[in-house]
């Protein structure tokens, strides 16, 4: 069964992530690039911003997965509560 985005959500998730975006953005930009005498990015400050964005995915990645555990541990827990779950002997 295919879940259906209604348009206004779609519109508000891309705002998130663009706003998201932005952060990462002006964040690295900010931390990496300290010279504006040349046009060319240096290949520090190009290593620099490639670590910053790996650190900020790897950071997300995290979250996301502590945030599902602790989910399934609070569903786990209402439900042995409601008694729903064997209790073991």
């Amino acid at each position: 069964m295919a879940v259906q985005v209604s348009e206004s959500d779609q519109i508000k998730q891309f705002k998130e992530f663009l706003g998201t975006y932005n952060k990462v953005t002006e964040s690295c930009f900010m931390d990496c690039v300290k010279d504006f005498t040349t046009r060319d990015v240096k290949p520090e400050e190009s290593s620099c911003s490639e670590s910053c964005l790996q650190k900020y995915l790897k950071m997300t990645q995290r979250i996301s997965m502590r945030f599902q555990e602790y989910h399934i541990q609070q569903n786990e827990a209402l439900a042995a509560k409601a008694g729903l779950l064997a209790q073991p002997r």
